[in-house]
């Protein structure tokens, strides 16, 4: 790629940086989403380290043989953010691409646009392989990657260093020059207009915002007893959990939603559901309430609703759901769905104190789903 190149594709123009783009940068750049997922930024950033970047930055990104280039409106020219290639390998063919959008231009596909147009530029010029970096709480940053073909590849321990001191994890995106330009496929999708409801209880993801419920609602005695091992968990395990709750439903680690009340909007609980084993396609499901909402149906609600989306937008072909073998009123709810009583593996799960616990394993296949 050349320094003067200019690229128009997927509705976006890749150009050069201008004088004139001053304003649009600093508007870019001191933005708090923008500050807060991109630490080698400036704080505060100004309109001097805008110039900068347009005069010094950017030109010395491609003499070390990347590539900075402005996202424009194909229309008035107008920039909307930025896109570029950073750390390449030439012995290995690869280089890290990242990107930042202004405020007014998010939401509109622009950074998948220009993701998609710089990587089919790279992979035309010699590049096969592309690393897309992104931070674990940034879920947006991860959608434009799977969008643009970039596949989850794994975590990246202690790689991101925080603006003050200290470091964070950050997950690897890898497209590859052979794949198909996306979107990937994943392997736990969104839920049909980001609910599940039968209008009595509704699924919804959950967000950090849920971590007080959250954390009531594992750190209660009879909900600890019935996990393994049976100790509570700590307020910033719970935080964290919710806080990654969006990062590890499009990884396909695991969805985590809560149960909410349709008539009132409380939240009554909690479930999750997780592939155990993807070759076979067998997954995993799990919940919890609030005394409050317990005896009403409500559990039986949730996972019918749970299991319903399994077998179907997530492609999964069994469930399992594992119990403690006194835990008669979940083993009732798992019933009333259709669960059926399939093993007792004995000392399969760790209990306190070096002991091991019994695990009753339910199973449940689509055609059985009541």
């Amino acid at each position: 790629m050349s320094v003067g190149q200019v690229v128009e594709a997927h509705g976006v123009r890749l150009r050069p940086f201008r004088a004139s783009d001053t304003a649009d940068v600093v508007d870019g750049c001191a933005d708090p989403l923008s500050q807060r997922f991109v630490s080698s930024m400036p704080a505060p950033y100004t309109e001097i380290d805008a110039r900068w970047w347009i005069d010094t930055g950017a030109p010395a990104v491609w003499t070390g043989g990347g590539a900075a280039y402005a996202i424009a409106d194909p229309a008035t020219d107008r920039l909307l953010g930025a896109v570029g290639l950073s750390y390449p390998v030439p012995a290995r063919s690869q280089a890290e691409i990242g990107y930042w959008v202004r405020p007014a231009a998010r939401g509109r596909g622009v950074a998948t646009a220009a993701t998609r147009a710089l990587s089919e530029q790279a992979f035309a010029t010699g590049t096969l392989r592309l690393e897309l970096l992104t931070e674990t709480e940034n879920g947006a940053s991860q959608r434009v990657a799977l969008a643009a073909g970039f596949r989850y590849e794994g975590l990246r321990r202690s790689a991101g260093q925080h603006r003050g001191g200290g470091r964070h994890d950050l997950l690897a995106w890898v497209r590859l020059a052979e794949d198909p330009p996306g979107p990937v496929a994943r392997l736990l999708p969104d839920l049909p207009d980001g609910v599940l409801t039968d209008q009595v209880v509704a699924l919804r993801r959950l967000a950090p915002d849920d971590a007080d419920l959250m954390y009531r609602l594992h750190s209660r005695p009879e909900v600890v007893a019935n996990q393994a091992p049976p100790v509570p968990p700590t307020r910033e395990a719970i935080e964290r959990r919710c806080r990654l709750a969006e990062s590890s439903w499009l990884t396909g680690e695991i969805a985590r939603l809560l149960i909410v009340d349709v008539a009132t909007g409380e939240p009554a609980g909690s479930c999750g559901l997780s592939y155990t084993e993807v070759s076979s396609g067998e997954g995993s499901i799990g919940y919890a309430l609030l005394p409050d909402w317990r005896g009403r149906g409500y559990a039986t609600r949730a996972v019918r609703l749970l299991a319903g989306w399994a077998f179907g937008p997530a492609g999964i072909a069994r469930l399992t759901a594992g119990t403690v073998p006194e835990n008669t009123a979940s083993h009732r709810v798992l019933e009333r769905v259709g669960f059926q009583r399939e093993a007792l593996q004995r000392g399969r799960l760790p209990g306190l104190g070096g002991t091991r616990l019994d695990d009753l394993t339910f199973a449940l296949l689509p055609a059985e789903l009541r």
